[in-house]
This record gives C-alpha cells, structure tokens and sequence, in this order.
C-alpha cells in the first residue's frame, strides 16, 4: 500500500486548517471500523446492524485521506472504531501511515482499543512506532465486566494491557462514570492505575444514541466524582495538555495523573482542535453536532486530492464554537441519534 499511494504535497505546501474561531486544527481522530467484539451498554445496542463492506473506506482510501490531512497540517493522529483492532488488515494501514512518522510529518500517531486484540498486535505496534495507547475500561470487577460490555472478558483485557506495557507502550486507562455502576470503584481503579505507571482518565457519560432512563439514570457529574476522590487523595490542578479535551490533576500520593473529560458539566470546546472522520468517510466537526461533510465521494471522484482538499477546507470553514450537549429528564432523547460507535471514540 505504500508503493503505490504517494500523497505527500508536490511544489506549494496546502495551507493550514484553521477554523472560523481561529482554532488550528491539528489533531484528527478517525474511526477505522464500526464493527466491535463487545457491546458497550453506553457506546452500542446490543443488536447492532453494522455497515455493508462497500460503504466503508478501504485502507487505501484511509491511508490517502489521513495523509490529506496530514498535509494540511494535522500532527497526531489516532485511530478508533469501534474496535480499530478488529478490522481486517489493521496492521497494514498502521505500517503505511507509520511513513509520516517518520517523515516527521506525523508527531504521534495512536489509537483508542478496548484492549482485547492487544496479546495479538502490541508487539508490531511498538515496531511501528506507536508510544502510547489508550484502553478503555470501566471497571476491574469480572462480573460487572461483562455487564457493562454485554460481551466482553476482563481477564483478556488486562492480558492486553499486560503485552503493551511489555512492547514499551504507555498505557492509559479511560473509564466512563457510569452512577451506580462502577462510582465506588474509583479510589480503587486510580491506585491500580497509577501502581502501573498508567494514567486514568474518567469520562462522563455522553447523550449520543438511545438515550431512556438507563442513561439518564447512569449519568455522574464528574464535578462530584473529583469531590469525592478529594477526600481521599490530594488532586494538584497541573496545566498538562495530551493534545485532547481531558483537565488533569497529579495525585499527590501516588505520583501520578489523573483526567476528567466533562462535555456536560465543563464544555471544553474553546480549545478543540479536534475533527473526526467515519469508517465510511464522514467528517464530523464537532462530535456534538449533526453537520457533516461527505468525503468519500471526492475522495472516489478523482485520483488526485483536488477536490477531497476543498472539501476539507469547505468543512473546516462550517466547524461550530461548541456543542450543545445536555442530559436531564426534560430532554428524553440523545443529543445525537448516532451511536457512538459510527462516529468514533
């Protein structure tokens, strides 16, 4: 795949991507597949009906489309689902995109897994040049495991974890709050963590899908899980950034950092540099926003990048100020009717 794309700009460097509110957009998101091996009760239902094959970007198409992005200025780049583990020939695309790495086009490139295919893949990744990952897990009990992922089996994912560390990938862990679900764990999961040397992020629960009173009823302002920990731990506000929307906080006791991403009670988008593209080539502006640009259709119009380039531009041009996130029981419907999934972690 590599021989035969060659996307890096001929003659005059493609102006950079800055938005309306003159946010340089630097940091792309992209979701690789919407199948999954689990079925995250706040990311999926559990009877998913996935994509037909030829609606999904091939890896070619990817590669060209993350290598357009990248040549206006896009500096890391991390791959989703889904679960991106899970799509056949993963592996490839990672080796060719691996070339902006090393081009020093690229400063990081990474991905979101819920660690399953980890035992599988983390060794090649490191090779790669892949640093560090994020895992997503909500919760170190078994059976509660299983409950919250319908599908998934703890014990392979921290077999995952355990073949990252050993590659020399940095781990973190995020994990969704989910109230009265795993709200008591948190002590627990932060000491684990950072006993490691992983960070954890926490997450607050996102109205995107099918939104009832499960949802409703599983929302956690993270303002009161930071209260809470605080009266254990000693949380230190430090002006460290990852290039995402997470706050962080060093724990006094254990050394380590700690993120809360909070697109309900803290709206981080003054700052967003972030865009997202579908498994079949929808850009997102904003992951709290209906708007979209299609870009597989110029991407499929033409062999040159002439007008998958304007499309990009035209969409950057329509990215909002921020979202309108809201959940409480005057709004019995998601936000957004798409599930997660589709758009991307």
């Amino acid at each position: 795949m590599q021989d035969s794309l060659a996307f890096a700009p001929r003659g005059k460097p493609l102006a950079s991507l800055v938005d309306p509110f003159g946010r340089a957009i630097t940091y792309l998101r992209v979701s690789v597949t919407d199948r999954c091996d689990f079925r995250c009760v706040y990311c999926m239902a559990e009877n998913m009906t996935f994509l037909p094959k030829a609606d999904l970007l091939s890896l070619e198409e990817l590669d060209r489309l993350c290598s357009a992005f990248i040549a206006r200025g896009v500096r890391k780049l991390r791959l989703t689902g889904g679960e991106p583990l899970v799509r056949r020939g993963i592996m490839t695309l990672v080796a060719s995109l691996a070339r902006h790495l090393s081009s020093g086009a690229l400063d990081e490139l990474t991905l979101t897994t819920n660690g399953s295919q980890l035992p599988k893949h983390a060794a090649e990744l490191a090779a790669l040049g892949v640093r560090r990952i994020n895992v997503s897990l909500d919760t170190l009990d078994p059976d509660k495991f299983r409950a919250i992922t319908r599908w998934g089996e703890l014990s392979k994912v921290l077999d995952g974890i355990d073949a990252a560390q050993a590659a020399g990938l940095k781990v973190k862990i995020n994990a969704v709050a989910l109230k009265g679900v795993n709200e008591d764990e948190f002590p627990a999961l932060l000491q684990w963590a950072h006993g490691r040397g992983m960070e954890l992020t926490l997450i607050e629960v996102m109205p995107l899908g099918d939104v009832g009173e499960g949802r409703l009823d599983q929302y956690l302002p993270l303002s009161i899980a930071r209260a809470r920990l605080a009266e254990r731990f000693t949380l230190e506000d430090v002006d460290y950034r990852s290039g995402g929307p997470a706050r962080y906080v060093k724990v006094a006791e254990t050394g380590g950092r700690l993120g809360f991403i909070t697109p309900l009670t803290h709206n981080f988008c003054e700052s967003c540099n972030r865009v997202r593209v579908t498994c079949t080539g929808t850009l997102y502006m904003c992951l709290g926003q209906e708007d979209a640009a299609d870009l597989r259709t110029p991407l499929r119009a033409s062999e040159g990048n002439d007008l998958l380039d304007a499309a990009i531009a035209e969409a950057i041009s329509r990215k909002p100020k921020g979202h309108d996130f809201i959940i409480d029981r005057r709004h019995q419907r998601p936000a957004l009717a798409r599930h997660m999934s589709v758009t991307g972690g």
